[in-house]
């Protein structure tokens, strides 16, 4: 099969190529970063440099594809991250129709039903393909953006790394993290990159009749027990994930001069965590977890810990 992989060498992305090469396909990995190029080509596939906002390059690049895996990747500089989200994924949707692929998965998040701004898998609902909305949980791998916060305070939240006007946030120090807010008792599932990339390798080769959702996680806890386990890998035992209440939460994005619109966004997802419904959402899909522990990911984790 041809397959396009958008989302560069991320860490679903890179995962997800070296699958689906190593499974004989002919994947092209699409990148705005030239300098990824080689990269790419190492791994057995064809690079595609260009933007998600040119909606030509991408139809041209769609074109023969048998199958496109589709993400797109927050940006905390954007002012209005709901525009800019179904901006790119209108130019998608697009590009898609135009160059006549029938197999699309789409790479959503499991609070996307919950948050209006974010929430732009309807726009795919009018292509004549077959298209799955993969949901994957927490993503393990946003334990890195704590690293310095855990090293110097010794409790985790849910943390954005923000740039406006040139400043980093404030709330902790030259850190440039924010805390979310949910956090301490909340229950969460996690996830794997990798056992994302095993879920989307999957569904790209299937072809439902009718648009599908899939939930994807590797693990369920708390976000206190998540922090422990982290926190035994770095020898800090007694680390806690502390959680801002909504008006805490909306303080320190005014205080990182975030504009408003993103700031409620980011409220609205957050509240959707802590209120649970994520979680009921995800119960009711009753998805197989995936390999990836937590605890499995907490080595990897300690090794980039004791590194920075």
């Amino acid at each position: 099969m041809k397959i396009i992989v958008t989302g560069s060498l991320g860490n679903i992305s890179l995962p997800l190529t070296q699958v689906l090469v190593a499974g004989w396909h002919n994947v092209t990995v699409v990148s705005s970063d030239p300098a990824k190029q080689t990269a790419i080509e190492n791994l057995g596939a064809t690079a595609a440099i260009g933007s998600m906002s040119d909606g030509s390059f991408l139809a041209d690049t769609f074109k023969g594809a048998d199958a496109v895996y589709a993400m797109i990747p927050l940006s905390f500089t954007e002012p209005d991250l709901g525009g800019y989200m179904h901006r790119i994924a209108q130019n998608y949707a697009t590009a898609l129709q135009s160059a006549g692929v029938k197999r699309v998965v789409l790479l959503s998040g499991w609070a996307a039903d919950l948050v209006k701004a974010e929430n732009v898998e309807h726009l795919f609902d009018g292509l004549n393909a077959s298209v799955t909305i993969m949901r994957p949980a927490a993503f393990y791998t946003n334990f890195y953006q704590s690293i310095d916060l855990i090293r110097g305070k010794g409790f985790i939240g849910k943390f954005l790394t923000l740039r406006y006007s040139g400043l980093w946030g404030l709330l902790s120090g030259k850190t440039g993290l924010l805390m979310g807010n949910y956090g301490g008792d909340d229950r969460i599932v996690f996830v794997s990159p990798k056992d994302i990339a095993d879920a989307v390798a999957e569904e790209l080769l299937l072809l439902p009749q009718e648009k599908t959702v899939r939930y994807v996680g590797s693990e369920e806890m708390t976000c206190n027990e998540a922090a422990r386990i982290i926190g035994i890998a770095v020898g800090k035992s007694w680390l806690k994930w502390v959680r801002l209440s909504d008006k805490e939460m909306l303080q320190g994005l005014k205080m990182a001069k975030v504009p408003e619109k993103l700031a409620e966004t980011l409220i609205e997802m957050g509240a959707a965590m802590h209120s649970g419904k994520t979680l009921e959402n995800f119960h009711k899909a009753k998805p197989k977890m995936g390999k990836v522990k937590l605890a499995d990911f907490a080595k990897e984790f300690a090794v980039v810990y004791q590194q920075k």
